[in-house]
């Protein structure tokens, strides 16, 4: 038994311990595991650990529940992605309530150069279904990934679109991979196995639940660079993504449409306000992200830095390793420092000029 993975399952199971708090158990105690074989008065003096919560980690009465779904994952080829490994997507890790761990069956790179997200109202016009169409159509030669929620509407006419044109597509879902809702979209999920993947944070036997879709939505935004939303009612879960991703600080975009169409007053609403750019085709949206005949910059060489003390050497060298943002949990776990004490030393760095502050409490050189 991977006992590793067991931990980091049984993380998720623990009543009213949510991602973030995960995150803060697992930065004081080192590691999932040794969450499980901290002492209660240690747990409890970490912040947001109570009495009932401290008990449930000691009693460890619900390992049992992250071993069936760990036996799961590993008969049905899901790939558990922790979010301190470093396959795990760095554009949620990003985010500061990314989920401690997600499922993921396919074979997309989930870490793309480019990634867009295609939202919508489920009832999607002809009008909405052919502008995904085209969207997507002129992005084929720009090599992006296309994620989306496999719902009905505009989601499950912007999988088809990616399908159509072989650009990789990946659905969010707002259930465990052992399910699929809605169930008519089950061959088009198996499609999309061969050129993309069905992407999840929640585990099998999860009953469905209207608040899981927010939940999934966070995802969706996490993961993309923009998201677009093609048609939307005033209100609903294609609104929602989109002020998710406006909140992690995504370019979002809106397609327009008439001002007494319903499904067109989401867009209409995200422009007017200002939260969203308006776009009428995938030229638009690749001139506005700056991706329209991009040359690639070389990479700047790694530099060595004199007159820094060992431990802001070490935390220098960890970043140079890894060659990329990194979250500051990963940083305190593979420099060895205590979050006080790796904190003062960020702060040193980064008013030296040696590396910069990015959102979502991550760091780059």
């Amino acid at each position: 038994m991977d006992n590793d993975l067991l931990y980091k399952i049984g993380l998720t199971f623990i009543d009213h311990v949510g991602h973030i708090t995960s995150k803060v158990l697992i930065s004081y105690c080192g590691s999932a595991e040794a969450v499980f074989k901290e002492k209660k008065q240690k747990l409890l003096k970490i912040p947001d650990i109570g009495e009932i919560t401290a008990e449930a980690i000691i009693k460890q009465d619900i390992l049992h529940l992250a071993e069936k779904e760990m036996k799961y994952v590993e008969q049905h080829n899901i790939k558990p992605l922790f979010y301190l490994d470093k396959e795990y997507p760095l554009r949620l890790k990003q985010c500061a309530d990314c989920p401690v761990i997600l499922y993921y069956k396919g074979n997309a790179n989930l870490d793309a150069e480019r990634i867009v997200a295609l939202v919508g109202t489920r009832n999607a016009t002809e009008y909405g279904k052919k502008m995904c169409n085209e969207l997507v159509d002129g992005l084929k030669d720009s090599n992006v990934l296309i994620v989306s929620g496999l719902a009905y509407g505009i989601d499950a006419a912007s999988h088809k679109a990616a399908l159509k044109t072989g650009l990789p597509t990946v659905a969010v879902v707002g259930h465990g991979l052992d399910m699929m809702y809605p169930a008519e979209h089950a061959n088009l999920a198996n499609k999309m196995l061969d050129n993309g993947g069905l992407l999840t944070d929640f585990t099998s036997d999860t009953k469905l639940a209207p608040e899981n879709f927010p939940k999934r939505n966070r995802i969706i935004a996490g993961l993309s660079d923009a998201v677009v939303v093609v048609e939307s009612k005033a209100f609903g879960g294609a609104m929602i993504t989109a002020d998710i991703a406006f909140s992690y600080s995504r370019e979002v975009f809106a397609i327009p449409g008439r001002a007494d169409d319903i499904y067109s007053q989401g867009c209409n609403k995200l422009i007017k306000l200002n939260k969203a750019g308006l776009i009428q085709s995938a030229d638009d949206l690749l001139n506005s992200l700056g991706w329209k005949d991009k040359k690639k910059k070389p990479k700047a060489q790694p530099q060595l830095f004199n007159d820094l003390k060992p431990q802001e050497e070490t935390i220098v060298k960890v970043l140079q390793t890894v060659g990329a943002p990194m979250h500051v949990d990963d940083i305190a776990l593979q420099a060895n420092l205590s979050p006080g004490n790796l904190s003062t030393h960020l702060l040193t760095l980064e008013f030296a000029g040696i590396l910069k502050s990015l959102p979502g409490k991550m760091y780059s050189l």
